[in-house]
């Protein structure tokens, strides 16, 4: 917890934009570059290690089996070193993952790429995230929204800009870029980022699986909506390519669509909620991502799927970090116990779901797979009655 003694604490108060909101902000900015950097490098990956679906369904595998192991390693270490070290340390192991994946020559060499580039940005992500719920204590605001939105924009430039660049100066050119772009970036917000000290007494704690249902729940409705988002991140390049014949440049734009929507709507996130509330922004939210989902898998060419992916992308956007912020503030629950939960279930679900639908897509299509996943978003408009505990940030 952020004491009076952290010396950034009394600014941030006064401001909007302190510059701990900047520097987490920031690293969200990272860590979404890299991963829509990730959407249009898929085919070059697959076809350089001569991988089929199901291989590279497995690929993926081992990158949401990186995640899972490494998440709660990092909220562990989190409790132990506080949020700046760990976030720091997460990022820097990070960041070299791009050229590892670029370098890879053979199954072997790609699937220990995948697997460190999915466990730690899985890593970076759980620090970040806690970071970030430390600014908001500090600045006693909601920003969880607009740091996704951060993310968000993150994975539009990357995506978009990642089929260009590779077919331009080369698969290593754009990673070595995005290399030395991240560690310049990072270098920048380095000194800004928030200070916290350990909590050696959550320690404990955060081992223990809570027993209410309630943040199981909260779980639920993060996973049913991440498994969309991740199969859309992992899978939309190619439908896009193979099925609605895309080029590789424009197959970037199924996640560059999706994710430019996420990010404008992210941006506005905290607002809406505080003015709607979180359960009707829920609701509405997941009538669109519906509806979205829906279009983009019937969709006849490219552009319709795309058009799909961008509703999608206006639905979802706030839905994750909702039940992020809902998790976070559940009464009667050891700091952080439920946000971890939360966290790990939804986290799940797009970086671990994903390779089933890989599989399944080489039996039937992936145009089947978007249009049977709103299936999984009706059980989130059901539970979402839970988002209530979101709209706490919103009272100082």
């Amino acid at each position: 917890m952020t004491t009076p003694e952290n010396a950034a604490t009394a600014p941030v108060r006064s401001s909007y934009y302190p510059a701990s909101r900047i520097a987490v902000s920031g690293l969200f900015l990272l860590n979404g570059t890299f991963m829509g950097a990730w959407a249009p490098k898929i085919p070059e990956f697959a076809s350089r290690l001569s991988l089929s679906e199901s291989q590279l369904g497995l690929m993926i595998v081992g990158f949401g089996i990186g995640s899972l192991i490494l998440m709660p390693l990092a909220g562990i270490l989190i409790a132990h070193v506080g949020t700046s070290r760990a976030v720091r340390g997460a990022t820097l192991a990070f960041i070299p993952t791009m050229l590892l994946l670029s370098l890879a020559p053979s199954i072997w060499t790609g699937a220990i790429a995948i697997f460190l580039f999915g466990g730690l940005t899985g890593a970076m992500d759980i620090a970040m995230n806690a970071n970030a719920v430390e600014v908001e204590r500090s600045m006693r605001r909601a920003i969880m929204s607009s740091c996704h939105a951060f993310w968000s924009l993150g994975a539009f430039i990357g995506a978009t800009t990642g089929g260009y660049l590779i077919e331009t100066i080369g698969v290593l050119g754009h990673a070595a870029l995005l290399t030395v772009l991240a560690l310049a970036g990072l270098a920048a917000v380095w000194t800004s980022i928030l200070h916290d000290r350990p909590h050696p007494s959550e320690t404990r704690q955060k081992v223990r699986l809570p027993m209410s249902p309630l943040p199981w729940l909260i779980g639920i409705m993060a996973l049913f909506t991440m498994i969309p988002e991740g199969s859309i991140l992992d899978w939309g390049a190619l439908y896009m390519r193979d099925e609605l014949g895309a080029s590789l440049a424009l197959s970037g734009f199924a996640f560059g669509a999706f994710s430019a929507t996420m990010a404008i709507m992210r941006f506005a996130g905290d607002h809406v909620r505080d003015r709607f509330g979180a359960v009707r922004t829920l609701r509405v939210s997941t009538v669109l991502a519906i509806i979205g989902m829906v279009i983009a898998g019937f969709a006849p060419n490219a552009y319709v799927a795309m058009t799909g992916f961008a509703i999608c992308g206006i639905g979802i956007s706030n839905m994750v970090p909702i039940a992020f912020s809902a998790a976070g503030n559940l009464p009667g629950f050891a700091q952080g116990v439920a946000l971890s939960v939360t966290t790990v279930m939804g986290y799940s679900g797009s970086l671990f779901a994903p390779s089933s639908i890989g599989f399944i897509a080489e039996y039937t299509s992936f145009a089947w797979v978007f249009s049977v996943l709103p299936a999984l978003l009706l059980v989130v408009l059901l539970l979402s009655k839970h988002a209530v505990h979101a709209d706490v940030h919103g009272r100082h």
